[in-house]
């Protein structure tokens, strides 16, 4: 019988199990982290972030061809990153960089249960418009941030069905409506996506609000630092794509949070105009979603 102490510690190495393996699988492109990383530096500038991004043409094809659709409405034709930077901006031509890199974990479709991978990649492309829209609306100046932290929300979740696939499959097999997924992870893994996430977003240097997102968008109240308004926009995000049928595995488990609505002076109308304005906001991001 495992003592609370050894039962703990158990958790912890199981966790810390599955971290070195995906540092050693290197599961994002090292392209992608050196985007993150230039992003993140102060003193670095749209040199820096071309000169990251020149030495993998297909990341730098993707993003320009990003650029060029109709969400960004162009006047004439973007050719070079160069000028994709001058028009979008660093964080946006970061985010296009990120998505492109993410969407490599969902290349190999698998499908357990109600669960299926593309399926959480349009929830994570989805969720991270919803986010950057409601920043946007509550005029949140790093409202790009926004777009960033729904997009890596669920990212534990990919994580946990690559790299402990059968414990993964027990997890969706034992989900009910009446249970939400941090629980039926936690009982059979010993630890949850979101925590997974935080350890994973620490390990790759994330921002700190992407960091906080990954560990706090089911529970923003939880969340303290300046990091709580976009963590709050998360967690709306994620309840609107879910209510819309936009789910991470394949069931409506998010709860309606009253208290999470209101900190951002949003109402219920306000969000039922959300939800209508996100489907508008998908298709003109179409390409987000290619794989």
């Amino acid at each position: 019988m495992l003592t609370t102490h050894q039962y703990s510690n158990q958790k912890r190495q199981s966790i810390e199990e599955v971290l070195r393996r995906i540092e050693e699988i290197s599961t994002l492109p090292t392209v992608a982290l050196r985007v993150m990383e230039v992003v993140n530096d102060e003193s670095s500038g749209a040199s820096d972030l071309k000169d990251a991004m020149e030495c993998d043409a297909a990341l730098s094809a993707r993003v320009l061809r990003c650029v060029n659709s109709s969400a960004y409405a162009t006047r004439t034709e973007v050719t070079n990153l160069q000028q994709a930077i001058a028009y979008l901006g660093l964080k946006q031509i970061r985010n296009l960089a990120m998505t492109a890199s993410v969407s490599e974990l969902f290349k190999k479709d698998g499908e357990i249960g109600c669960y299926r991978r593309l399926q959480l990649w349009r929830h994570l492309v989805s969720v991270g418009i919803c986010a950057r829209l409601i920043a946007m609306q509550r005029q949140v100046a790093n409202f790009e941030d926004a777009f960033l932290a729904g997009l890596l929300h669920d990212i534990g979740i990919v994580l946990e069905d690559q790299h402990v696939h059968k414990p993964f499959c027990k997890v969706i097999g034992s989900l009910d409506t009446a249970k939400a997924l941090a629980a039926a992870e936690r009982a059979q893994l010993g630890f949850d996506h979101t925590q997974l996430g935080e350890k994973v977003a620490e390990l790759w240097r994330f921002p700190n609000a992407v960091r906080a997102a990954m560990r706090y968008h089911h529970m923003s109240g939880q969340c303290k630092g300046e990091e709580i308004t976009i963590v709050r926009c998360v967690e709306v995000a994620n309840l609107i794509c879910t209510l819309k049928g936009i789910t991470s595995v394949g069931m409506k488990l998010v709860a309606m949070s009253t208290s999470v609505i209101e900190s951002l002076s949003l109402t219920r109308e306000d969000v039922v105009v959300l939800a209508d304005n996100l489907d508008s906001e998908l298709a003109a991001n179409a390409t987000l979603f290619e794989l």
